[in-house]
Protein backbone atom coordinates (compact mmCIF):
# COMPACT_ATOMS: atom_id res chain seq x y z
CA UNK A 1 0.00 0.00 0.00
CA UNK A 2 1.12 3.70 -0.59
CA UNK A 3 0.53 6.59 1.77
CA UNK A 4 -0.62 9.41 0.52
CA UNK A 5 1.12 12.41 -0.04
CA UNK A 6 0.68 15.49 1.24
CA UNK A 7 -0.43 18.05 2.19
CA UNK A 8 -0.33 20.27 -0.73
CA UNK A 9 -2.37 23.34 -1.46
CA UNK A 10 -4.21 24.69 -4.96
CA UNK A 11 -2.92 28.35 -5.18
CA UNK A 12 -5.43 29.70 -7.54
CA UNK A 13 -7.99 30.74 -5.05
CA UNK A 14 -4.72 32.42 -3.00
CA UNK A 15 -2.70 34.29 -5.71
CA UNK A 16 -2.92 37.94 -5.84
CA UNK A 17 -0.75 41.55 -6.15
CA UNK A 18 -0.20 41.85 -2.45
CA UNK A 19 2.73 40.08 -1.10
CA UNK A 20 2.99 37.28 -0.41
CA UNK A 21 0.25 35.80 -3.01
CA UNK A 22 2.26 38.02 -5.86
CA UNK A 23 5.32 35.45 -7.13
CA UNK A 24 5.66 31.54 -6.91
CA UNK A 25 8.80 32.21 -4.33
CA UNK A 26 7.13 34.52 -1.97
CA UNK A 27 3.63 32.17 -2.07
CA UNK A 28 5.82 28.83 -1.92
CA UNK A 29 7.02 30.45 1.30
CA UNK A 30 3.77 31.43 2.36
CA UNK A 31 2.68 27.91 1.80
CA UNK A 32 5.58 26.03 3.44
CA UNK A 33 5.51 28.20 6.57
CA UNK A 34 1.89 26.82 6.96
CA UNK A 35 3.10 23.10 6.62
CA UNK A 36 2.31 22.70 3.07
CA UNK A 37 5.20 19.80 1.17
CA UNK A 38 3.43 20.42 -2.41
CA UNK A 39 1.77 23.21 -4.40
CA UNK A 40 -0.93 23.06 -7.39
CA UNK A 41 -0.31 25.58 -9.62
CA UNK A 42 -2.61 27.52 -11.93
CA UNK A 43 -0.83 27.35 -15.33
CA UNK A 44 -2.87 30.82 -16.37
CA UNK A 45 -1.41 33.03 -13.72
CA UNK A 46 0.81 34.75 -15.17
CA UNK A 47 2.43 36.05 -11.63
CA UNK A 48 3.19 32.21 -10.62
CA UNK A 49 4.15 30.40 -13.99
CA UNK A 50 4.78 30.97 -17.54
CA UNK A 51 3.37 28.06 -19.38
CA UNK A 52 4.51 28.52 -22.81
CA UNK A 53 7.92 29.17 -21.57
CA UNK A 54 7.64 25.81 -19.35
CA UNK A 55 6.52 23.94 -22.78
CA UNK A 56 9.81 25.32 -24.38
CA UNK A 57 12.41 25.44 -21.79
CA UNK A 58 13.58 22.81 -19.24
CA UNK A 59 15.93 25.36 -18.14
CA UNK A 60 13.21 27.46 -16.85
CA UNK A 61 11.36 24.32 -15.44
CA UNK A 62 14.55 23.72 -13.32
CA UNK A 63 14.37 27.03 -12.53
CA UNK A 64 10.88 26.99 -10.97
CA UNK A 65 11.55 23.59 -9.18
CA UNK A 66 14.72 25.42 -7.55
CA UNK A 67 12.40 28.09 -6.59
CA UNK A 68 10.09 25.50 -4.49
CA UNK A 69 12.82 23.26 -3.24
CA UNK A 70 14.24 26.19 -1.28
CA UNK A 71 11.03 26.26 0.72
CA UNK A 72 10.83 22.17 0.88
CA UNK A 73 8.20 22.21 -1.94
CA UNK A 74 7.04 20.37 -5.03
CA UNK A 75 5.06 20.80 -7.70
CA UNK A 76 2.10 18.34 -7.56
CA UNK A 77 0.16 18.97 -10.62
CA UNK A 78 -0.19 22.44 -12.81
CA UNK A 79 -3.93 22.83 -13.74
CA UNK A 80 -5.15 24.25 -16.78
CA UNK A 81 -9.20 25.14 -15.40
CA UNK A 82 -10.04 27.72 -17.13
CA UNK A 83 -8.38 26.94 -20.44
CA UNK A 84 -10.20 23.35 -20.44
CA UNK A 85 -13.37 24.77 -19.98
CA UNK A 86 -12.69 27.13 -23.44
CA UNK A 87 -12.45 23.58 -25.32
CA UNK A 88 -16.32 23.62 -25.50
CA UNK A 89 -18.71 26.22 -24.63
CA UNK A 90 -22.06 26.51 -25.25
CA UNK A 91 -23.23 30.12 -27.21
CA UNK A 92 -25.17 30.89 -23.63
CA UNK A 93 -22.43 31.07 -21.52
CA UNK A 94 -19.94 32.87 -24.40
CA UNK A 95 -19.93 36.28 -22.52
CA UNK A 96 -19.10 34.68 -19.07
CA UNK A 97 -16.30 32.67 -20.14
CA UNK A 98 -14.94 35.11 -22.41
CA UNK A 99 -12.65 36.51 -19.42
CA UNK A 100 -10.95 33.62 -19.27
CA UNK A 101 -9.06 33.60 -22.75
CA UNK A 102 -6.32 35.74 -23.64
CA UNK A 103 -7.40 40.03 -24.71
CA UNK A 104 -6.60 38.99 -28.36
CA UNK A 105 -9.01 35.73 -28.79
CA UNK A 106 -12.12 37.14 -26.88
CA UNK A 107 -15.62 37.67 -28.90
CA UNK A 108 -14.87 35.34 -30.55
CA UNK A 109 -15.38 31.69 -29.96
CA UNK A 110 -13.50 30.07 -32.86
CA UNK A 111 -10.61 31.47 -31.97
CA UNK A 112 -10.92 31.37 -28.23
CA UNK A 113 -11.52 27.61 -28.79
CA UNK A 114 -8.03 27.24 -30.82
CA UNK A 115 -6.31 29.15 -28.21
CA UNK A 116 -7.95 26.43 -25.39
CA UNK A 117 -6.38 23.77 -27.09
CA UNK A 118 -3.20 25.48 -27.72
CA UNK A 119 -3.21 26.06 -24.20
CA UNK A 120 -4.01 22.38 -22.84
CA UNK A 121 -1.36 21.48 -25.67
CA UNK A 122 1.44 23.47 -23.74
CA UNK A 123 0.19 21.85 -20.76
CA UNK A 124 1.11 18.54 -21.97
CA UNK A 125 4.65 19.42 -22.53
CA UNK A 126 5.17 21.57 -19.39
CA UNK A 127 4.24 18.65 -17.35
CA UNK A 128 6.36 17.07 -19.01
CA UNK A 129 9.24 18.74 -18.59
CA UNK A 130 8.55 19.25 -15.12
CA UNK A 131 8.28 15.52 -14.42
CA UNK A 132 4.94 15.67 -13.58
CA UNK A 133 2.51 12.32 -14.63
CA UNK A 134 -1.01 13.71 -13.66
CA UNK A 135 -2.81 17.35 -14.44
CA UNK A 136 -5.93 18.80 -13.41
CA UNK A 137 -8.63 20.56 -15.79
CA UNK A 138 -12.08 20.63 -16.67
CA UNK A 139 -13.63 19.30 -19.92
CA UNK A 140 -16.52 22.32 -20.55
CA UNK A 141 -19.93 22.05 -21.94
CA UNK A 142 -21.97 21.72 -24.59
CA UNK A 143 -25.01 20.07 -23.16
CA UNK A 144 -25.24 21.40 -19.89
CA UNK A 145 -28.04 23.93 -20.49
CA UNK A 146 -30.06 21.27 -21.24
CA UNK A 147 -29.12 19.32 -17.61
CA UNK A 148 -32.95 19.48 -16.84
CA UNK A 149 -35.15 18.36 -19.56
CA UNK A 150 -37.87 21.13 -19.93
CA UNK A 151 -38.65 21.76 -22.41
CA UNK A 152 -38.20 18.34 -23.91
CA UNK A 153 -34.56 17.74 -25.43
CA UNK A 154 -34.83 16.81 -28.89
CA UNK A 155 -33.90 13.26 -29.51
CA UNK A 156 -30.03 13.06 -29.86
CA UNK A 157 -29.06 16.26 -28.47
CA UNK A 158 -27.38 14.96 -25.53
CA UNK A 159 -25.62 12.18 -27.80
CA UNK A 160 -24.76 14.91 -30.67
CA UNK A 161 -22.87 17.23 -27.76
CA UNK A 162 -21.42 14.26 -26.32
CA UNK A 163 -19.82 13.17 -29.87
CA UNK A 164 -18.33 16.95 -30.70
CA UNK A 165 -16.74 16.89 -26.54
CA UNK A 166 -14.96 13.53 -27.64
CA UNK A 167 -13.96 14.78 -30.99
CA UNK A 168 -12.45 18.19 -29.48
CA UNK A 169 -10.46 16.07 -26.54
CA UNK A 170 -8.96 13.32 -28.50
CA UNK A 171 -6.37 14.92 -30.19
CA UNK A 172 -5.79 16.84 -26.72
CA UNK A 173 -5.77 13.38 -24.67
CA UNK A 174 -3.49 11.74 -27.28
CA UNK A 175 -1.03 14.53 -26.96
CA UNK A 176 -0.97 14.02 -23.15
CA UNK A 177 -0.36 10.50 -23.75
CA UNK A 178 2.54 11.04 -25.80
CA UNK A 179 3.87 13.18 -22.90
CA UNK A 180 3.14 10.12 -20.26
CA UNK A 181 0.74 12.58 -18.77
CA UNK A 182 -2.87 11.65 -17.28
CA UNK A 183 -5.42 14.39 -18.04
CA UNK A 184 -7.92 14.52 -14.68
CA UNK A 185 -11.21 15.87 -15.36
CA UNK A 186 -12.44 17.95 -12.05
CA UNK A 187 -16.26 16.16 -12.15
CA UNK A 188 -18.38 19.23 -11.56
CA UNK A 189 -21.47 20.30 -12.30
CA UNK A 190 -21.63 22.81 -15.26
CA UNK A 191 -19.02 20.90 -17.25
CA UNK A 192 -20.53 17.96 -19.05
CA UNK A 193 -18.43 15.57 -17.14
CA UNK A 194 -20.41 16.31 -13.81
CA UNK A 195 -21.18 12.90 -12.40
CA UNK A 196 -20.31 9.11 -12.92
CA UNK A 197 -22.88 8.58 -15.71
CA UNK A 198 -21.85 11.51 -17.74
CA UNK A 199 -17.70 11.12 -17.57
CA UNK A 200 -18.36 7.17 -18.54
CA UNK A 201 -20.26 8.24 -21.27
CA UNK A 202 -17.23 10.23 -22.57
CA UNK A 203 -15.30 7.82 -21.80
CA UNK A 204 -16.65 5.54 -24.34
CA UNK A 205 -16.28 8.21 -26.95
CA UNK A 206 -12.80 8.48 -26.06
CA UNK A 207 -11.97 4.73 -26.72
CA UNK A 208 -11.73 4.35 -23.07
CA UNK A 209 -8.79 6.70 -23.31
CA UNK A 210 -5.76 5.40 -20.89
CA UNK A 211 -5.18 9.25 -20.33
CA UNK A 212 -8.90 10.29 -19.62
CA UNK A 213 -8.61 9.77 -16.11
CA UNK A 214 -10.66 12.09 -12.99
CA UNK A 215 -9.74 14.67 -10.39
CA UNK A 216 -11.81 14.03 -7.28
CA UNK A 217 -13.29 16.76 -5.01
CA UNK A 218 -16.33 15.28 -3.04
CA UNK A 219 -17.56 18.87 -2.01
CA UNK A 220 -19.33 18.66 -5.71
CA UNK A 221 -20.76 15.23 -4.67
CA UNK A 222 -22.38 16.72 -1.53
CA UNK A 223 -24.04 19.45 -3.47
CA UNK A 224 -25.22 16.81 -6.08
CA UNK A 225 -26.34 14.62 -3.33
CA UNK A 226 -24.17 11.70 -4.86
CA UNK A 227 -22.61 9.17 -3.17
CA UNK A 228 -18.76 10.11 -3.17
CA UNK A 229 -17.71 7.13 -1.11
CA UNK A 230 -19.26 4.94 -3.42
CA UNK A 231 -17.55 6.92 -6.25
CA UNK A 232 -14.42 6.15 -5.35
CA UNK A 233 -15.21 2.20 -5.36
CA UNK A 234 -16.26 2.63 -9.23
CA UNK A 235 -13.40 4.89 -10.27
CA UNK A 236 -10.23 4.64 -7.93
CA UNK A 237 -8.76 3.27 -11.23
CA UNK A 238 -8.71 6.28 -12.60
CA UNK A 239 -8.88 8.81 -10.07
CA UNK A 240 -4.85 10.48 -9.78
CA UNK A 241 -5.56 13.56 -8.31
CA UNK A 242 -7.24 14.79 -5.23
CA UNK A 243 -8.97 17.89 -3.87
CA UNK A 244 -9.58 17.87 -0.39
CA UNK A 245 -12.65 20.58 -0.25
CA UNK A 246 -15.11 20.99 2.36
CA UNK A 247 -19.09 21.39 1.94
CA UNK A 248 -22.65 20.87 3.59
CA UNK A 249 -25.93 20.10 2.04
CA UNK A 250 -28.96 21.75 4.22
CA UNK A 251 -32.13 21.33 2.55
CA UNK A 252 -35.29 23.59 3.64
CA UNK A 253 -38.58 23.63 2.63
CA UNK A 254 -38.02 26.31 0.49
CA UNK A 255 -35.01 25.41 -1.50
CA UNK A 256 -32.89 22.21 -2.10
CA UNK A 257 -30.31 21.33 -4.87
CA UNK A 258 -30.80 24.40 -7.01
CA UNK A 259 -30.17 26.85 -4.76
CA UNK A 260 -33.32 29.42 -5.49
CA UNK A 261 -30.71 31.53 -7.24
CA UNK A 262 -29.12 33.05 -4.22
CA UNK A 263 -25.78 33.47 -3.32
CA UNK A 264 -23.52 31.06 -1.68
CA UNK A 265 -23.75 32.15 1.84
CA UNK A 266 -27.65 31.65 0.83
CA UNK A 267 -27.99 28.01 -0.56
CA UNK A 268 -28.54 24.76 0.81
CA UNK A 269 -25.49 23.21 -0.35
CA UNK A 270 -22.64 25.23 0.24
CA UNK A 271 -18.66 24.56 0.10
CA UNK A 272 -16.91 25.24 3.26
CA UNK A 273 -13.71 24.96 4.68
CA UNK A 274 -11.68 21.66 5.95
CA UNK A 275 -13.72 20.34 9.68
CA UNK A 276 -16.71 22.76 8.79
CA UNK A 277 -18.69 20.91 6.41
CA UNK A 278 -20.42 17.25 6.31
CA UNK A 279 -17.82 15.78 3.75
CA UNK A 280 -16.68 12.20 6.09
CA UNK A 281 -13.01 12.63 5.29
CA UNK A 282 -11.68 9.84 7.46
CA UNK A 283 -13.64 7.72 4.93
CA UNK A 284 -12.44 9.00 2.33
CA UNK A 285 -8.87 8.83 3.22
CA UNK A 286 -9.22 5.55 4.16
CA UNK A 287 -10.74 4.45 1.18
CA UNK A 288 -7.80 6.18 -0.72
CA UNK A 289 -5.19 4.52 0.93
CA UNK A 290 -6.83 1.28 0.53
CA UNK A 291 -6.82 1.68 -3.21
CA UNK A 292 -3.40 2.85 -3.26
CA UNK A 293 -4.09 6.40 -4.33
CA UNK A 294 -0.78 7.36 -6.41
CA UNK A 295 -0.86 11.15 -5.67
CA UNK A 296 -1.24 14.12 -3.46
CA UNK A 297 -4.03 15.41 -0.99
CA UNK A 298 -4.41 19.04 -1.99
CA UNK A 299 -6.58 21.57 -0.39
CA UNK A 300 -8.68 23.49 -2.64
CA UNK A 301 -10.25 26.27 -0.37
CA UNK A 302 -13.68 27.73 -1.17
CA UNK A 303 -15.67 28.89 1.17
CA UNK A 304 -18.61 31.46 1.76
CA UNK A 305 -17.85 32.39 5.16
CA UNK A 306 -14.15 31.94 6.78
CA UNK A 307 -11.21 33.73 5.49
CA UNK A 308 -9.15 32.38 3.32
CA UNK A 309 -5.74 32.47 5.14
CA UNK A 310 -7.31 31.04 7.96
CA UNK A 311 -8.54 28.18 6.25
CA UNK A 312 -5.01 27.76 4.39
CA UNK A 313 -3.12 27.26 8.07
CA UNK A 314 -6.42 25.02 9.27
CA UNK A 315 -6.32 22.95 6.20
CA UNK A 316 -2.15 21.81 6.17
CA UNK A 317 -3.28 20.68 9.77
CA UNK A 318 -6.46 18.73 9.05
CA UNK A 319 -4.82 17.12 5.79
CA UNK A 320 -1.60 16.12 7.82
CA UNK A 321 -4.15 14.16 10.57
CA UNK A 322 -5.86 12.67 7.85
CA UNK A 323 -2.80 11.18 5.58
CA UNK A 324 -2.97 7.59 6.71
CA UNK A 325 0.79 6.17 6.77
CA UNK A 326 0.01 2.88 5.47
CA UNK A 327 1.06 -0.34 7.60
CA UNK A 328 4.08 -2.28 6.27
CA UNK A 329 3.18 -5.87 7.85
CA UNK A 330 -0.31 -7.14 8.78
CA UNK A 331 -0.93 -6.17 12.36
CA UNK A 332 -1.71 -10.42 13.16
CA UNK A 333 1.93 -11.36 11.92
CA UNK A 334 3.28 -11.79 15.21
CA UNK A 335 0.79 -15.12 15.65
CA UNK A 336 1.71 -16.47 12.23
CA UNK A 337 4.02 -19.34 11.62
CA UNK A 338 6.38 -20.02 8.50
CA UNK A 339 4.61 -21.68 5.19
CA UNK A 340 4.68 -25.93 5.63
CA UNK A 341 3.04 -27.14 2.44
CA UNK A 342 2.78 -30.08 4.36
CA UNK A 343 1.36 -28.87 8.06
CA UNK A 344 -1.29 -26.82 5.68
CA UNK A 345 -2.43 -30.32 3.74
CA UNK A 346 -2.97 -31.92 7.48
CA UNK A 347 -4.81 -28.76 8.92
CA UNK A 348 -7.17 -28.59 5.11
CA UNK A 349 -7.22 -32.65 5.78
CA UNK A 350 -5.99 -33.58 2.46
CA UNK A 351 -4.25 -36.53 2.46
CA UNK A 352 -0.72 -36.77 2.16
Amino acid sequence: MKTIQGPAIFLAQFAGDAAPFNSLDAIAGWAAGLGYKGVQIPSWDGRLFDLRLAADSKTYCEEVQGTLARHGIRITELSTHLQGQLVAVHPAYDAGFDGFAAPEVRNDPVKRQAWAVEQLHLAARASSNLGLTAHATFSGALAWPYFYSWPPRPPGLIEEAFDELARRWLPILNAFDDAGVDVCYEIHPGEDLHDGVSYEMFLERVGQHPRACLLYDPSHFVLQQLDYLAYIDHYHERIKIFHVKDAEFNPTGKQGVYGGFQPWIGRAGRFRSLGDGQVDFGAIFSKMAAYDFPGWAVLEWECCLKHPEDGAREGAQFIADHIIRVADRAFDDFAAGSIDSATNRRVLGIPG
